[in-house]
């Protein structure tokens, strides 16, 4: 089994499918373009979903990339060997091209012959089948033929082996595409089996055995009205492996925070709190080490720390890092911060994933000094407090976890009533699921009719705030929902009335122009020399597709529009509603050219109805159709 470091297993794995015939994609940001449904990217096939769902990519129908992720719904369950908050999927995907067949032979020669895992702990699993979808018996035959013992393969149901966006089949609306997955696991056999799991292990056992290393989706079915499911035309593969835990595996060492792209961080926390990376300094550390390292790639990729959304997860990560470092004796002070970050975070990365340890560390440190100098003041004000306040009000308003509530209660001799602690907190995140759940439906990722408006009509916005307030102003982010868009942008100072007035009656006249949209696809440096803007901080692939309104607007963009500016205001399920780009063809007793639609059909008028400061230099405002 070789042993490599994270820069040669990135290479390998890109080299690999390069020679496949793909073509390598850069990294897209932890911020989601205009998909208002999740706050962060969480995993590779995020940003494609377009692709997957039938839009043609620019670069063709074999892609493979690294992308980096964030899942703010596992910061809770941080502090084991194997989970973290911030990782990289290496991901290759087929769109319409090649299938199971190539996919996990090909799968299996990276991981035998190019990484030379042993293949006696390899261990593989594949969809059980239900009453809707048969049993996946062509990769278990795929499976065979390559070599894996019979006992080395696992069955298992929907919640385990089957992908869609909804979940398992029965979750499913109709027109929904999804299909079964089949999963590689490593088994650690020096880890001992944990009968309070089960009395058996298997590969999904969560006794730490057994670790998931590589997940091949097959979106193959789409659902039916009837409830049956039907095989797709375009069968797409969706393959996505874990980079931390394909170099766990690689060192065969369970605990992924013990491999490198961990150990400077740990090193320097080591250093801070003079304290060992051993038993009960084990679980503080690690979520120290994970938290840190996801504010740094929040921060790079333009988050600040705010009480709301993003912002708001990112200031969660660091008062977490900070109580930790108090339970183990540790101080974040801005020194102890620019050590973890720079001789940590930085210099592992440096040159991977858009990072500069030249350029970034001053904006990093700055960002995480502030913070976390705010919070020590207000956890000082808590300690005041202890005796007070309820555990819940101190969690609730110093950012106290019920942990080191407990702890200090123990010390002056008062027992923590952890029942009712359990009850308020259950209520309370029953609240914020609930106020979560309304704050992003209608998403872009449905390609909704009034969504689609909605961007449409950001490229426009765009255009007008260039005009009106100077072409300094660029996007720095939006957010839509079926209600409203959110769009940032920056700027130093609040817009005036006169200045808001303007830019909306720019966007309404060219609207209702009827201006018509025009997709062109060409090479990076062609859309710049082309006026095209381009300004999100992520790195472009070679060829990128560029959206035109006219002579008004010209971005390079993923989609999806409008086919003419008069639909933005058109009412709702019109039969002259353009669906994303060329996808549907237009009746025949629809005007060929969409701009001789009648302006009396229009409704309403888009309007700016809030603005607001985002952070220093970025201002956002909200608009809608109004009638």
């Amino acid at each position: 089994m070789a042993h490599l470091t994270h820069l040669e297993l990135r290479k390998k794995f890109l080299e690999f499918w390069k020679n496949k015939n793909h073509v390598i994609i850069p990294s897209s940001s932890l911020i989601p373009e205009n998909d208002p449904t999740t706050l962060f990217t969480g995993s590779g096939m995020q940003p494609l979903i377009p692709y997957l769902l039938g839009q043609p990519h620019p670069l063709g129908k074999r892609l493979v990339n690294i992308q980096k992720c964030f899942r703010g719904q596992d910061i809770e369950e941080v502090g084991d060997n194997r989970h973290d908050s911030f990782f990289e999927m290496m991901g290759n995907w087929s769109l319409g091209d090649y299938f199971k067949k190539e996919q996990l032979t090909w799968y299996w020669e990276f991981l035998t012959e190019v990484l030379k895992l042993p293949k006696e702990k390899l261990y593989v699993s594949c969809f059980a089948g239900n009453s809707e979808v048969p049993r996946d018996q062509e990769s278990e035959k795929i499976w065979l033929d390559l070599g894996v013992a019979k006992d080395h393969i696992f069955f298992y149901g929907v919640d385990k082996n089957w992908w869609s966006r909804s979940g398992a089949p029965d979750k499913m609306p109709v027109g929904e595409i999804g299909g079964p997955d089949s999963e590689v696991f490593f088994e650690f056999t020096h880890v001992p089996h944990d009968k309070k799991f089960g009395e058996k292990c298997h590969p999904n056992c969560d006794c730490g055995r057994f670790v998931e290393i590589g997940n091949s989706v097959f979106i193959q079915y789409q659902k039916q009205a009837d409830g049956s499911f039907k095989e797709l035309p375009q069968k797409n593969v969706d393959f996505g492996g874990g980079l931390e835990r394909t170099l766990a595996a690689l060192n065969n060492e369970p605990d992924i925070f013990k491999s490198e792209l961990f150990s400077e961080i740990i090193e320097e926390i080591k250093k801070i709190t003079n304290k060992t990376y051993s038993d009960d300094n084990l679980e503080p550390m690690r979520i120290i080490a994970d938290h840190i390292k996801s504010a740094v790639f929040l921060i790079l990729d333009g988050i600040k720390p705010s009480n709301k959304d993003q912002g708001y997860v990112l200031r969660k990560l660091l008062r977490r890092s900070a109580v930790k470092f108090h339970q183990i004796g540790g101080s974040l002070s801005s020194d102890n911060l620019f050590g973890i970050v720079d001789r940590g975070v930085l210099y592992t990365y440096d040159g991977e994933q858009g990072v500069n340890r030249g350029h970034d560390r001053d904006l990093v440190n700055s960002v995480l000094t502030e913070e976390t100098g705010k919070f020590l003041k207000t956890m000082d004000q808590g300690l005041k407090l202890i005796d007070k306040l309820s555990p819940f009000d101190l969690f609730q308003t110093y950012g106290f976890p019920p942990e080191l509530t407990m702890e200090l209660l123990k010390k002056r001799g008062v027992e923590l009533d952890w029942n009712k602690f359990e009850d308020e907190m259950k209520l309370h995140r029953e609240k914020s699921r609930t106020a979560s759940a309304g704050m992003f439906k209608g998403g872009l990722a449905d390609q909704s009719e009034i969504v689609t408006k909605y961007h449409t009509a950001t490229h426009l916005l765009h255009a007008a705030l260039r005009q009106v307030l100077g072409e300094e102003v660029h996007q720095a982010g939006s957010n839509l929902t079926a209600e409203r868009l959110r769009f940032d942008f920056t700027f130093t100072r609040k817009l005036t009335e006169e200045e808001i007035e303007k830019i909306t009656e720019i966007v309404n006249d060219q609207i209702k122009k009827g201006l018509e949209q025009k997709k062109e696809i060409m090479t990076y440096d062609e859309a710049i020399k082309s006026g095209a803007l381009a300004f999100f901080k992520d790195k472009y692939p070679e060829k990128v597709t560029v959206y035109s309104f006219g002579n008004f607007s010209k971005e390079i963009c993923g989609g999806p529009h409008v086919a003419n500016t008069n639909l933005i205001l058109e009412p709702a399920n019109t039969s002259r509603l353009a669906v994303q780009d060329e996808q549907a063809p237009r009746r025949d007793s629809e005007p060929k050219n969409t701009s001789q639609l009648f302006a009396k059909s229009l409704i309403g008028k888009i309007k700016i109805y809030k603005q607001e400061s985002v952070s220093a230099g970025v201002r956002r405002i909200y608009a809608q159709i109004q009638n």
